[in-house]
């Protein structure tokens, strides 16, 4: 208070002005601190957020299954086929068991797929266990062992309670195994009888087509004889 000058209007004026200043910088400064600090806690939790969201779906294909064959199946479509062909001597039986394989194969080739694309997901964004454990999956997986996913969906269970802030599984249960899950084939062999209703409805609509040229062809040559029409209604057909 000893630096406020009172003593004129002018010296009032420039005190009120100054004070105003110091007031506007000091303000605009702790609005501007916030605003940074706001933008990098945003940004902070669209990490965490989408580091949560990739690794929960993770989980879920990881551990989507409790019954059933829990090891992924690392062998390719190429392996089966020569197994299969190795195995079967018989024409009929080696034509059986193509057709068994051919949808157990696809149904293991996609399962392997997205537990690959899980594991490239987890070395990405999870922590040292994570790497570690989907490491060691990879590992077997390129080694054409059996791979069992158990110990990592349970890491992954742990690490994403505790994310959300959720209680851990009580340490009375003891929760099954789990494995990769059952992933379908989209369509699979609905889609095919529908291409050939659809083929078949094309074909149809193409011979009315046909018919409706030729009618065309008889208004544009009313003048001959019976034969001629004929002719023209059975090349339309």
């Amino acid at each position: 208070m000893r630096t406020l000058d009172f003593s004129s209007w002018h010296s009032l004026l420039v005190t009120l002005i100054g004070l105003s200043l110091i007031t506007l910088l000091g303000v605009g400064i702790r609005l501007l601190t916030m605003v940074v600090i706001q933008q990098r806690r945003e940004r902070m939790n669209r990490q965490i957020n989408e580091r949560l969201r990739t690794l929960i779906a993770a989980y879920r294909t990881l551990g989507g299954s409790f019954t059933g064959d829990l090891a992924v199946d690392p062998r390719h479509k190429r392996d089966l086929r020569m197994t299969a062909e190795g195995a079967v001597s018989a024409e009929g039986a080696e034509g059986s068991a193509e057709a068994g394989g051919e949808v157990g194969s696809e149904r293991a080739r996609r399962i392997r797929d997205a537990v690959e694309a899980a594991l490239s997901d987890i070395i990405l964004l999870g922590t040292e266990e994570h790497v570690r454990l989907a490491d060691r999956a990879a590992r077997e997986l390129v080694a054409g062992q059996p791979v069992h996913t158990h110990d990592l969906v349970v890491s992954l269970r742990t690490f994403i309670r505790k994310a959300l802030d959720l209680e851990p599984v009580p340490s009375d249960l003891t929760l099954p195994a789990q494995g990769p899950a059952r992933v379908q084939a989209p369509g699979g062999g609905r889609a095919k009888d529908d291409g050939k209703k659809d083929g078949g409805g094309k074909g149809g609509g193409g011979g009315g087509g046909g018919d409706g040229g030729g009618g065309h062809e008889m208004g544009m040559m009313g003048g001959t004889g019976a034969e001629h029409h004929e002719v023209t209604i059975s090349s339309g057909i």
